[in-house]
């Protein structure tokens, strides 16, 4: 019996969704407000500006730890289990925040902190994706990642009203107070993953207790016998080894290195982008315009790459995505002396296929890894990608210095799109036809209680 994909989408898939989104708000809103506090935090305790840098990477680094150690045992343990001491654990450290009185001790919170945040992302992504039916799967999760982005705006605009009137410390009592109240209700109300209802040595009554309360309809019988452990017991002791599986290992790849260009290039395009067309003469206003709006085409993404992806290909709606983004990305060296006007719609074209395409890569590595070691999969490709964030605004920073043009900057990052799309051809060669149309046919188990696991041709 199908539980998901040949069913309306019920109100508790919607409730699922919807709190795995407030967790990536919170995520996002966490990870950017830092920035905001870090010049008064400089400020009182006469701090060197070169000491905002470590403030900023403690957190990212504990991010990669997050997303490297953490997410197999989301795998291992189940994606609720991992959703809910995450979000306690960087609500607990942001609330310890408040009380530091020295650099050293508030990078040490953030680098705990960062660790939460990293663990959070992979289960809530999971866990989304085992509640979303296939047609609708890529949609669900990229709706999931604007939360983090919509973090980030809200940041934004709490610093600015928060720190004139309460101080920088207020930032950290939301930032901890937030996530602290939606504990309880992610205790309370948040289903366990389908996989680990029904893995071999799981609780039958607890399972089909939950099915009922997802399709009051659901009979015992409808849940198949435990099989006993056989070769998948592998996959659920080393959930990495099984990303390089011999079916796996090129698309793990792949995707690896989608991640990498696709953030490289993201933060390239954020960190670089404000100071070219300052140096240019824009004013202010165009120049926080342009790299607002990046940020907004990203989101808007969500709206149309998803549903490509879900009712055509997921490989081929983002071999389209970077593509297209090729073109975009080099316009905007074309159009750098331009008018306001243009640099603010080529910025948003970029935005839908740059940080769309961030966005559209999560959603596909969720719907190609199977649901046991989804968590994995998308930890790791994060975890990974996180070279790209590092070395992309180095590499712009290198070209800058060696005589690059702001033109070539834009060049320069337009060629990676094309390679990206590249890869995706190849994925869709390799696995297209294999899973199917629409939704990437890898999580068949969070899908259907009976569904075989796919296989590549």
């Amino acid at each position: 019996m199908s539980l998901i994909d040949e069913q309306p989408v019920r109100p508790r898939q919607w409730a699922t969704v919807l709190m795995c989104g407030f967790v990536m708000f919170l995520d996002g809103f966490d990870t950017q407000s830092i920035s905001y506090m870090a010049p008064h935090i400089a400020s009182e305790w006469n701090l060197p500006r070169a000491m905002l840098g470590p403030i900023f990477s403690a957190a990212l680094a504990g991010l990669m730890v997050g997303y490297l150690l953490l997410s197999p045992l989301s795998d291992r343990f189940g994606h609720k289990r991992m959703v809910v001491w995450s979000t306690l654990s960087f609500a607990t450290s942001t609330l310890f925040c408040l009380v530091a009185s020295d650099v050293t001790t508030l990078m040490a919170l953030r680098f705990v902190t960062g660790i939460g945040l990293g663990a959070a992302t992979p289960s809530a992504i999971a866990l989304t994706s085992e509640y979303s039916p296939k047609r609708w799967r890529a949609s669900f999760v990229l709706a999931i990642y604007c939360g983090f982005s919509l973090g980030f705006v809200f940041a934004g605009l709490m610093a600015g009203w928060m720190i004139p009137a309460h101080g920088w410390r207020s930032l950290f009592w939301i930032g901890a107070a937030a996530p602290l109240i939606l504990v309880p209700f992610l205790i309370f109300f948040l289903p366990e993953a389908i996989s680990t209802l029904t893995r071999p040595g799981a609780d039958r009554a607890v399972a089909i207790g939950q099915f009922r309360r997802l399709d009051p309809t659901f009979r015992d019988e409808d849940l198949p016998p435990a099989q006993p452990a056989g070769p998948g017991k592998a996959v659920r002791k080393a959930p990495l080894r099984a990303i390089f599986s011999q079916n796996l290992r090129m698309g793990t790849l792949l995707l690896w290195v989608v991640f990498i260009i696709n953030l490289g290039t993201f933060y390239a395009m954020q960190s670089w982008m404000p100071t070219i067309l300052t140096d240019l003469g824009h004013p202010t206003s165009t120049v926080v315009a342009t790299t607002t709006i990046f940020t907004v085409g990203g989101i808007v993404a969500a709206l149309i790459v998803g549903p490509m992806m879900d009712r055509i290909s997921p490989y081929l709606a983002l071999a389209l995505v970077y593509g297209t983004g090729f073109l975009f990305v080099g316009a905007i060296g074309l159009l750098l002396d331009a008018g306001a006007a243009a640099l603010l719609a080529v910025s948003f074209l970029s935005g839908l296929c740059v940080s769309g395409g961030q966005k559209s890569v999560i959603a596909l590595a969720a719907v190609f890894y199977d649901a046991e070691i989804r968590s994995t999969g998308i930890g790791w490709a994060l975890g990974i990608g996180r070279v790209g964030g590092i070395g992309g605004p180095l590499i712009v920073g290198a070209g800058l210095g060696a005589g690059l043009s702001p033109g070539g900057v834009f060049f320069l990052l337009a060629i990676p799109m094309l390679v990206m799309a590249a890869a995706m051809l190849l994925l869709n060669g390799r696995y297209g036809q294999a899973r199917g149309k629409g939704a990437a046919r890898a999580g068949g188990k969070s899908a259907c209680i009976k569904a075989q696991p796919p296989r590549p041709r």
